[in-house]
């Protein structure tokens, strides 16, 4: 039964993401449909609907991400500071929609304010986006970040961070750990 209500839920939320990328088209309804596309996720994930990793990374970056870009970004704080695990995951993997438009400020922001979670998959939203920010924004960026944090990020978080760079550079910090 339980994975019938999950499948339903994905089901909502690909929906949902559908409709945003399509209101936020030149030609359709634009803000007004993506504002109430995006406080309806917000409601969602209020309500513990949105509670599972793949209900997070397959709506965040766009009903959080992209609707946020040119809007205040206090939510993602506010957010990553839950006790909720599924809040902070949304806020950490929902820079995806901000690193792909070009913008690392929150991610790093982010990763930093999250550093010393306890739940492995944080480390996992973290070392990844970390890794996109290295990927579609700029290596130094990424350089930067791990030369002043990679001594006390989890192992696991630093893994991700560093899938892309050369062995030489993945084994100099983690023997900063």
């Amino acid at each position: 039964m339980s994975a019938v209500l999950h499948e339903h839920r994905m089901t909502g939320l690909l929906i949902l993401v559908a409709q945003f990328k399509r209101a936020s088209k030149p030609a359709s309804r634009g803000d007004a449909a993506c504002t109430r596309l995006a406080e309806a996720y917000l409601r969602a994930l209020g309500r513990g609907r949105v509670n599972n990793w793949d209900l997070v990374d397959c709506s965040a970056p766009t009903l959080l991400g992209e609707y946020r870009f040119d809007l205040s970004r206090d939510v993602f704080t506010e957010l990553a500071q839950s006790d909720i695990l599924w809040e902070r995951r949304v806020a950490m993997v929902g820079t995806l929609g901000l690193i792909m438009r070009g913008d690392a400020s929150t991610t790093l922001e982010l990763a930093a304010l999250l550093l010393n979670d306890k739940q492995p998959l944080m480390h996992k939203a973290v070392g990844w986006m970390l890794r996109e920010v290295g990927k579609r924004i700029d290596r130094n960026l990424l350089l930067a970040f791990l030369d002043q944090h990679a001594a006390q990020m989890p192992r696991t978080a630093l893994s991700y961070a560093t899938e892309h760079l050369s062995p030489k550079q993945r084994a100099g910090y983690r023997a900063a750990r």
